[in-house]
């Protein structure tokens, strides 16, 4: 149905003990659509995939997933989604070709369409040559690439993917987010992404941050980003109190670390003249550049904030 939810969550929170690792978390994710989930280690996206793929059952709240709830009909929620976990799902005893075989007898695909998707996933990730090697003796982009094409091979409408990148070279990193939006333009895949690398989610459609298990932020990538400023001001200072005493009257409270302190720019005109003209003589170095999506994680998760 057009329009309709892929993925949604009502007060979604999951307790281990004392801790809260998720609380209260509302998401309505559309078909079709790139959602990224941004947030420190411990900030509770681990566990929301967790939940969502039916591994972590919620301590409160509902979630429903390709139109399953997740604790009533979990298998039927399995049978729609894919997952990359941080940890790799391979069998390091068994093949390239193995592995791949093996999951797609798990999701009930036909030998013969296994064949053939095994060979064409083989084949777009390079692995070709080494579709006879034990997954032991691959390298770390190719096991990577392999758990990515285990979680696709049978077409799952919805993709879960948590840190699926991280640790790969730029080129590897490059490849396999080539083939995912290929997944979603000419299978009009979900894909649900934990991250930590800003470029990744800059393509979203929609971005979550979270913070000790809370949503902090929610929204379009440009309009987060606009809303948090539209120049960032780094001022590199011997002296960083009396800078920040000169420039926070005018910007507000800079973030600041180890010699450096970056302020928010909102006005769309400014420019380095307007900045008073004996402050070059308290500073090392005056730079101004664009807010980008890596300013909004870092002014979210401030001190204080």
């Amino acid at each position: 149905m057009p329009n309709a939810l892929a993925i949604e969550t009502r007060s979604l929170s999951k307790s281990y003990g004392r801790l809260l690792a998720v609380d209260a978390l509302d998401l309505a994710i559309a078909q079709g659509s790139f959602f990224g989930l941004l947030g420190r280690n411990g900030s509770g996206k681990t566990t929301t995939l967790h939940m969502l793929s039916t591994l972590a059952r919620p301590s409160a709240g509902q979630a429903w997933v390709g139109g399953y709830e997740v604790v009533r009909e979990p298998v039927a929620v399995r049978r729609a989604i894919g997952v990359v976990f941080q940890e790799s799902a391979l069998d390091r005893t068994l093949t390239a070709v193995e592995n791949l075989h093996f999951a797609a007898a798990l999701a009930g695909l036909a030998p013969r369409i296994a064949c053939q998707r095994s060979e064409e996933l083989l084949k777009l990730f390079d692995l070709t040559e080494k579709r006879h090697a034990p997954v032991s003796t691959l390298s770390g982009g190719m096991r990577r690439a392999l758990d990515i094409a285990r979680g696709v091979l049978h077409r799952p409408p919805i993709l879960l993917l948590d840190e699926p990148t991280i640790g790969l070279d730029v080129i590897n990193r490059g490849q396999i987010w080539r083939f995912l939006h290929r997944l979603r333009t000419e299978e009009g895949s979900t894909l649900m992404l934990s991250t930590h690398y800003m470029d990744e989610v800059e393509g979203c459609d929609e971005v979550v941050f979270m913070k000790g298990g809370k949503t902090i932020g929610q929204g379009r990538p440009a309009a987060l980003v606009s809303g948090v400023a539209s120049f960032i001001l780094e001022v590199e200072t011997e002296t960083p109190a009396l800078s920040a005493q000169e420039l926070t009257p005018q910007f507000g409270e800079p973030l600041a670390e180890e010699g450096r302190l970056q302020f928010r720019i909102l006005d769309r005109d400014f420019a380095l003249s307007h900045l008073p003209s004996h402050l070059k003589h308290i500073t090392r170095g005056i730079h101004l550049r664009r807010a980008d999506l890596n300013d909004v994680y870092l002014w979210l998760n401030r001190p204080g904030a």
